[in-house]
């Protein structure tokens, strides 16, 4: 029988999380937003107003009103069960912490359905590390999207050697459906093919920070001119937002140091990337 996914719910509405609900909306997914509190789904829903106007002004297929539609069509929530009680397809986008989606997922296996599919759009941890708290490891795979869906809009599909092969097949459609480019990975590997080539691009960049040898706008202008890269490490830094590297820092067994500095002079500063207004560059707030 031919898998069908109709209704999507996205667990998380930081920047990535909130991206995808409103792709998956656009593309004319049904679409339920989660989150933890009333705060943080004023703060999604002021995001999906923020990506209505993005896409007038970037995407040509928002004409005539979709932009809109597809923010107001979201439904958001912050019970844990509405979210997930029809879901076909849910995509976790929680904090890039182990012991948190562990405990996402042996909350979320309750209230599904059996027919659900569970995606994990970690960057950086290994499905296997999740699938036993999932309780339905043959429904259970990665699914990693690039940020700025829009426009760099490639899909890292990963699954487990336990991963149905038909459950595999269904969320790599369900990924062209919606607009992204299906990068189907044959095995497990932390950090898929894009995070495995950028992280440690990133982490070089901070190196050189922390360690005095240059500023971060010279690092950035360095890989621009030397590569023909239309962006620098720090202004891609700025963009992913800097608690995600962080997390993957501070959890990592030669991350500590670099952990400490990001914590140190930006992040308990509120220097948080674009969204915050600061990170390693300001921005106005147009």
């Amino acid at each position: 029988m031919t898998i069908q996914i109709r209704k999507v719910t996205v667990l998380g509405t930081g920047v990535l999380g909130s991206q995808i609900a409103y792709q998956s909306a656009f593309s004319g997914f049904e679409v339920t937003a989660y989150d933890i509190s009333d705060d943080a789904l004023a703060a999604a829903g002021a995001r999906f107003t923020e990506l209505a106007a993005t896409y007038r002004d970037e995407v040509p297929a928002a004409a005539g009103g979709k932009a809109d539609k597809a923010a107001a069509g979201i439904t958001l929530t912050a019970d844990l069960a509405a979210a997930v009680k029809d879901a076909d397809l849910v995509i976790e986008a929680v904090p890039e912490v182990l012991t948190i989606k562990q405990q996402t997922y042996q909350h979320l296996s309750e209230f599904a359905p059996e027919r659900t599919i569970f995606a994990t759009n970690s960057s950086t941890l290994l499905p296997s590390d999740i699938k036993d708290f999932t309780g339905r490891p043959d429904k259970f795979l990665a699914l990693h999207f690039a940020n700025q869906v829009w426009k760099y809009n490639t899909a890292e599909v990963m699954g487990t050697p336990e991963t149905d092969p038909e459950v595999y097949q269904a969320v790599v459609d369900f990924a062209a459906a919606i607009g992204m480019v299906p990068i189907e990975l044959h095995k497990e590997k932390a950090g898929y093919v894009l995070n495995s080539l950028l992280v440690p691009l990133l982490n070089s960049a901070m190196a050189l920070a922390a360690g005095g040898y240059a500023e971060p706008e010279a690092v950035d202008k360095t890989w621009r001119i030397g590569t023909g890269a239309p962006v620098g490490p720090f202004q891609i830094l700025d963009v992913v937002g800097l608690n995600t590297p962080y997390n993957i820092l501070v959890n990592s067994e030669d991350g500590q140091e670099l952990a400490a500095w990001l914590k140190a002079n930006y992040i308990d500063k509120g220097k948080l990337g674009i969204a915050s207004g600061e990170g390693f560059y300001r921005y106005s707030a147009e």
